[in-house]
């Protein structure tokens, strides 16, 4: 049983798998933060963190900021993870976009108003950096 603050959300098995994969691979969501940051309008990005940080529950704002500062995440991937987690836990569709490459995403975000689009791109420019690896598909199929 997985006894995390989350564990009840709909989308625990996708942060489970974030921050899995943000543990092993820190470099790689490092640098997919700076790519999501260089491409973003600063505007948007802000605009989707208050939506997310306003439509969650205080109770699981706290229960992600207590985990999320516990996980064995190194700080050079956290603002990577964040988004993501907040994402995650905020909008309870928002998963289906972590099965979306980088290139879909960003076409996505253009064409529509959905401010976990934007806050996940960090997410699946990570998992995408795997590609080779079939990384996304394991996660998935470990996950759910």
């Amino acid at each position: 049983m997985n006894d995390t603050a989350w564990h009840h959300l709909p989308n625990a098995p996708h942060i489970d798998a974030i921050l899995a994969d943000a543990k092993r691979r820190p470099q790689a969501w490092a640098a997919a933060q700076e790519e999501a940051v260089a491409a973003r309008a600063e505007a948007a990005w802000a605009a989707a963190w208050a939506a997310a940080w306003a439509a969650a529950q205080e109770a699981a704002r706290a229960a992600v900021r207590v985990e999320a500062a516990r996980a064995a995440v190194r700080a050079a991937a956290r603002a990577a993870v964040w988004p993501a987690v907040l994402a995650l836990v905020t909008w309870d569709d928002s998963a289906k976009l972590l099965g979306m490459t980088p290139d879909q995403l960003r076409v996505w975000i253009a064409l529509s108003d959905d401010p976990a689009a934007i806050l996940l791109l960090p997410a699946v420019i990570a998992l995408d950096d795997h590609r080779g690896e079939n990384c996304r598909e394991s996660l998935v199929k470990e996950f759910g």
